[in-house]
């Protein structure tokens, strides 16, 4: 009798363990199936990671350096248009539809009728005429021109090009530019452009002795004046100076940058070309 009270209650427990056997099954499964999902997850994770170093490893290490040493060019925007180029440092640009002269700043190529004159002329118009560059505005000089830097479409300095390849020296008397002074010492160590010739004249000195020798010519028969072959004068010794004077304390004198020499009036007439400055001679 009591076997038969303990059939039921086993016959429950077993059709109830039959019952939760898919419930482990599936249950086991989802947990197989997440560990899967984050087993996947975590190998993502590190793939980017594994091709940078991969594409690092393989990275020529010349070109790596190559491009850390190499500055990245400057976004150079369009600017004005080159019109028309006068010399080797002096370019028309169009601003703004009206024609407007432009002298490099410190640069001072050689003058036309001088050895790389017309070279240096050339050198300028193949890199910039008819070409868009930028203007980066110096100052103005003394004939009303703008004194400023060039910039070429692809971002060099036209007035260091110049230097550079030995067309012009770099104008001291006006500019401090180290790059410009870099430059040219560059050029002279290779001798570039001009500095193959054994003796290379300054486009100053050029200039100086042009004027000089033109107004020795115009007052070589000029008359001389009673006594001018003993009176002291003094005179600027700058090529834009014309006048000699008789006081040395000259208002006019005493505003010379140069040096001030002291000579016979019939010298600064006849050797230097020099007329009485009228200022002080009263």
């Amino acid at each position: 009798m009591k076997k038969l009270l303990y059939f039921p209650l086993l016959l429950s427990i077993a059709l109830s363990s039959i019952a939760c056997q898919p419930d482990k099954e599936k249950g086991r499964e989802q947990f197989r199936q997440r560990q899967q999902a984050a087993v996947e997850e975590e190998q993502q994770e590190e793939q980017p990671q594994q091709q940078d170093i991969a594409t690092a490893e393989y990275d020529d290490p010349a070109e790596v350096a190559e491009r850390e040493r190499t500055p990245s060019k400057p976004n150079t925007a369009a600017g004005d248009k080159v019109v028309g180029v006068k010399d080797g440092d002096t370019i028309v640009l169009l601003i703004n539809g009206e024609e407007v002269t432009i002298r490099l700043h410190g640069v001072d190529t050689p003058e036309k009728n001088q050895a790389y004159g017309q070279r240096a002329k050339q050198f300028t118009s193949d890199l910039v005429f008819n070409k868009n560059v930028r203007l980066i505005v110096d100052s103005k000089d003394r004939y009303g021109r703008t004194v400023g830097t060039i910039i070429l479409p692809d971002g060099r300095s036209l007035n260091e090009e110049l230097i550079k390849n030995g067309y012009a020296w770099h104008y001291k008397a006006y500019s401090k530019d180290m790059n410009l002074a870099n430059a040219e010492a560059d050029a002279r160590r290779f001798k570039r452009g001009l500095w193959a010739d054994p003796n290379p004249v300054a486009p100053w000195d050029f200039r100086k002795n042009k004027t000089s020798s033109t107004r020795t010519k115009s007052t070589a028969n000029a008359p001389i004046p009673a006594g001018a072959t003993k009176r002291k004068v003094y005179l600027c010794n700058s090529s834009g100076s014309a006048v000699y004077h008789y006081d040395k304390n000259c208002s006019v004198l005493k505003r010379c940058k140069a040096e001030t020499l002291a000579v016979t009036e019939a010298v600064a007439i006849r050797e230097y070309g020099r007329r009485v400055d009228k200022t002080c001679s009263n």
